[in-house]
């Protein structure tokens, strides 16, 4: 299949942090309308469309719009902008980049976000911990005045990142999750004969607590539920034992995570899936972290879910890296996996 990297530049790149979501629901609105057969926005602000099957179980999809980022928290007298981390960022790759401040006039202003102390002596910038984001201040070239004039408190702080490809990957910021909204919207372009309804849903507010899924689920109440997000995969030189994904491997199979306990009768009709069309695919142990999975499974009376991940190196940080391969592995595997979804037995009775 050809990749279509417009299309993910596209959502990679507009900003959109929990809470602040509206440029990227446009988006995604404006490219799923047309393929599927019903479609609202909940007072969330979760995307729920609904692809007609012809009858049988209701399969929820989840994948969320918010990237992590910041929130204006403060100005100081010396015109530095002071940050609210919304999601969680490593600390220690932030100092020195370049960071968009977008004002309630809808444009954005270019600043750079730096160290409350200059970065010496050697290791002071090692020494940024995750719970030290307040060390970090953005300075956009301003008077005081100027920056008090066009910047409100409250006002969304991303990345200034743009998606570029780098050998055989995709680099950019908020790969976690817009490469998931790509993956859903492929899936629809790709999807033939299904007899599961298929009700793919883009979730608002994962990054601070997956509670867009939360109540997208309850509303949707499905009968078996699948998300799809980003895995850590290893970094070059890494420990090996500690090693979550492989880039290259394929979408991963999660079997547990800090959020949820995969099903196992889903987790393993996914690999069988995979199996059976030659695709290839891992198997991952989150000890840390969650996806929208978490919160799907335990709504209503609860909901079989399982979840496949992209693996995904450098994540949470501003050079998000995705191996195009397994990219389209996965819309391959989800897409094979949803024709044949009504077959599934989520029974325990």
């Amino acid at each position: 299949m050809e990749f279509n990297i417009a299309s993910l530049k596209r959502l990679a790149e507009v900003p959109g942090i929990a809470g602040h979501e509206d440029a990227v629901r446009s988006i995604v609105v404006e490219e799923m309308r047309p393929l599927v057969n019903d479609l609202r926005v909940d007072a969330l602000g979760n995307v729920i469309a609904t692809k007609y099957g012809s009858g049988g179980l209701r399969v929820m999809l989840a994948a969320h719009m918010d990237e992590i980022g910041f929130l204006v928290s403060h100005i100081d007298d010396d015109g530095r902008i002071r940050l609210q981390p919304v999601g969680g960022f490593d600390a220690r790759n932030l100092a020195a980049q370049r960071v968009l401040v977008h004002t309630l006039s809808g444009g954005s202003l270019r600043g750079v976000l730096h160290a409350s102390r200059d970065p010496h002596p050697p290791g002071y910038l090692g020494e940024i911990r995750a719970d030290r984001l307040t060390d970090l201040f953005v300075d956009l070239g301003l008077t005081p005045e100027a920056t008090r004039q066009r910047v409100a408190i409250g006002e969304m702080v991303t990345m200034d990142r743009t998606l570029e490809e780098v050998g055989d990957t995709v680099v950019s910021k908020s790969l976690d999750d817009r490469v998931s909204l790509f993956i859903m919207l492929e899936i629809l372009r790709s999807l033939s004969e299904h007899v599961a309804e298929i009700v793919m849903v883009a979730t608002v507010q994962e990054e601070v607590g997956i509670r867009g899924a939360t109540t997208a689920a309850f509303v949707v109440d499905p009968d078996i539920g699948v998300a799809v997000d980003i895995a850590p995969a290893g970094i070059p030189g890494g420990n090996p034992v500690e090693q979550i994904t492989r880039l290259g491997g394929g979408p991963a199979i999660t079997v547990m995570d800090g959020s949820f306990i995969a099903d196992s009768r889903l987790a393993h009709r996914v690999r069988a899936t995979a199996e059976r069309h030659q695709i290839p695919h891992q198997l991952a142990i989150l000890p840390f972290g969650g996806t929208d999975a978490g919160a799907i499974h335990l709504t209503q009376s609860g909901v079989p879910s399982t979840t496949i991940s992209i693996p995904t190196r450098y994540a949470h940080t501003v050079n998000e890296m995705a191996h195009i391969d397994d990219i389209t592995n996965t819309i391959m595997l989800v897409t094979r996996f949803l024709e044949s979804a009504h077959e599934a037995d989520v029974s325990l009775a």
